[in-house]
């Protein structure tokens, strides 16, 4: 995985190469400071279900289309933010002004698709409606910020939008360029649903559970922003003094003090663990369409994947 991880790298940087050596720095900020790959990886992993070789270039082209994707959505995410810092970096909005960064964010996203037509029709439509579900879960997520009342299943749906659908895809590309029969691919792509459905409930605890030195930002920086994850929601559902305590706070900017009592209350009660709970859920669907796919090295990794992400939460 480590060849395939510097051949991602190297497809990366090329992919966002212009003639214009100005747009090139903007374009290649993020890749250039690193990050896990995970997208790429999803998309490797599912093209080597049942096959023990290295996987072609197209798999790797497939993989980079949704790194890309992911990659534009920072770029907008962090104007929306306006966030200052990323995987360690100025963000491109801090460094070079929001215009660049909108303009460079939808830049990624044209290189991603046209990377995704040379893959052919099936990947090129599916890649252009997972970005369609991206802005679908972000605007469901933008709809409900401060909003106290916003349901379980509103959460659920927008996270699926947001995360997992372009964890989905990325599994499903690599079945689709690998050549595997329909039901392999079918199961990738659920696996790939529940996987970005753990991912994004893991991240959500985290916010709540870290510390700022663990997070490079204060811990509850999204009920700051007014996005109520399901650790709130759950202790919100829960009622009593302490769901009363915490809607006294929130359904508004909070300071940094009124920021950390929330906090205290939502760490100090059942939310966390039923968010937990919730995720152990979605691990127990991956590993289920793990038993509907040829078994072998690359199964096994895909089937340990959800609840390694889930026991960084587990204390």
């Amino acid at each position: 995985m480590a060849a395939d991880r510097d051949r991602v790298d190297a497809a990366l940087l090329n992919a966002v190469r212009t003639s214009d050596p100005y747009l090139t720095e903007v374009a290649s900020h993020l890749i250039v400071a690193g990050g896990k790959r995970l997208r790429p990886v999803m998309t490797i992993a599912a093209a080597q279900v049942g096959s023990a070789d290295a996987v072609a270039n197209d798999v790797i082209l497939g993989g980079i289309a949704c790194e890309l994707v992911h990659l534009g959505s920072l770029y907008h995410d962090d104007v929306m933010d306006e966030s200052t810092t990323r995987r360690g970096v100025e963000t491109v909005n801090a460094k070079w002004g929001n215009l660049q960064a909108i303009v460079a964010g939808d830049f990624l996203l044209s290189r991603a698709s046209e990377i995704a037509a040379s893959l052919g029709n099936e990947v090129a439509g599916l890649l252009a409606r997972t970005i369609g579900r991206l802005c679908e879960g972000q605007i469901e997520e933008l709809k409900t910020t401060y909003d106290m009342k916003r349901s379980i299943p509103t959460y659920l749906s927008s996270i699926d939008g947001k995360t997992a659908s372009l964890f989905s895809t990325s599994a499903r590309i690599g079945a689709l360029v690998a050549g595997h029969e329909r039901q392999v691919v079918d199961a990738l792509t659920n696996y790939g649903t529940s996987f970005g459905m753990v991912f994004q409930i893991v991240d959500d605890v985290l916010d709540i559970l870290s510390t700022e030195e663990e997070l490079g930002k204060p811990a509850g920086h999204d009920m700051e922003e007014g996005v109520y994850t399901l650790p709130v929601l759950l202790t919100l559902a829960e009622g009593g003094v302490a769901a009363d305590e915490l809607r006294e706070l929130l359904g508004k900017p909070l300071s940094a003090v009124e920021r950390d009592k929330a906090l205290s209350i939502v760490r100090s009660n059942n939310g966390v663990q039923a968010a937990i709970d919730t995720a152990r859920n979605y691990v127990q669907l991956a590993e289920a369409e793990c038993n509907r796919m040829r078994q072998g090295a690359a199964t096994d990794a895909l089937r340990a994947a959800p609840m390694a992400l889930l026991s960084s939460v587990i204390r």
